[in-house]
């Protein structure tokens, strides 16, 4: 189920599903409504983006309100998630599925916000994105981001960053499959329990944040995938961004996982996750994987109508 694409004229609605937007976000989250503004888009933020009411965040009940407000609004024709943190899925078992799939429209984020494009794609079918927080839009690189942004939702592109990322081979092959994923341990949360993904026949992004996850607890997640049979039912894997003290990579972290049992293909970009150029990922849609190309992973349907 594919959403809409937008056009200057469209109000894009923020919703904060994890952490609750603070007082020093405030700067970067108005430095973005001013990217959006430039190009003619106005923005709506929903009513808990900045509430406290459990003293250490949101409750989940009003962060699935926010959500499902936004999805049932007409007049919202996007949504941007404000930033990440550690509890998005507090709020599965109060997001109206139903309604969702009755009003398809864009929803992206990146890091916790893994878990509610995932778990949406899959009890919906509607098409999600791993991609840039509204915050992150200003706090990190904007130029980048933005345009990729602005390339996949309103240009309707189908390319996945720019001629200037470099695409390297880490296991060597050809692949076709359905992308899921983002953030590691958030994804490993999602292979078994009564919110799971079906990994058959996916192809596998994943990226982690250094600063949180040491190179054993990577390889803790990754373990748990193997143990999970992830790795026996995927078509291939796209790693992302990775950046620990130690210089240890998360591909020869996988790599030592996989020890040699799988003949999937295996390749790496720097252009998505938690890094300054972030490419817009689309969940739900199938891409192919061909390590003989320059540009080794492709879009093989459209994203948005």
């Amino acid at each position: 189920m594919l959403p809409n694409s937008i056009k200057p004229g469209d109000t894009i609605g923020v919703i904060a599903p994890s952490n609750i937007a603070l007082e020093k976000d405030k700067y970067y989250i108005e430095e973005s409504v001013k990217l959006f503004k430039k190009l003619g888009y106005k923005i709506k933020f929903g009513k808990y983006v900045y509430t406290n009411s459990l003293e250490y965040g949101e409750s989940a009940r009003k962060k699935a309100e926010d959500i499902n407000s936004m999805f049932e609004d007409t007049q919202i024709k996007a949504i941007i998630c404000v930033k990440g943190g550690q509890d998005s899925n507090s709020t599965f078992d109060y997001i109206n599925y139903e309604l969702i799939k009755k009003n398809p429209k864009i929803i992206c984020g990146f890091s916790d916000i893994t878990s509610i494009i995932n778990i949406i794609y899959a009890k919906t079918g509607l098409i999600t994105f791993h991609g840039p927080t509204f915050k992150s839009l200003s706090s990190w690189q904007t130029e980048y981001s933005f345009r990729e942004l602005i390339k996949r939702f309103q240009d309707k592109s189908l390319e996945l960053g720019t001629n200037e990322d470099e695409h390297i081979t880490i296991q060597p092959g050809e692949a076709e499959g359905i992308l899921v994923g983002g953030n590691l341990s958030l994804t490993t949360r999602l292979v078994s329990g009564k919110y799971s993904l079906d990994f058959k026949d996916k192809i596998l992004f994943i990226e982690e944040l250094g600063y949180e996850s040491d190179p054993n607890l990577v390889n803790h997640y990754l373990y748990h995938m193997k143990q999970n049979y992830v790795f026996d039912k995927i078509k291939g894997i796209w790693v992302g961004n990775y950046e620990h003290e130690s210089g240890i990579t998360l591909e020869k972290i996988l790599l030592d996982v996989l020890n040699n049992e799988y003949k999937f293909p295996i390749i790496k970009t720097n252009n998505f996750g938690h890094c300054e150029r972030k490419t817009v990922i689309p969940i739900g849609i199938k891409a192919k994987i061909n390590t003989k190309e320059n540009k080794k992973i492709t879009l093989l349907e459209n994203c948005v109508i």
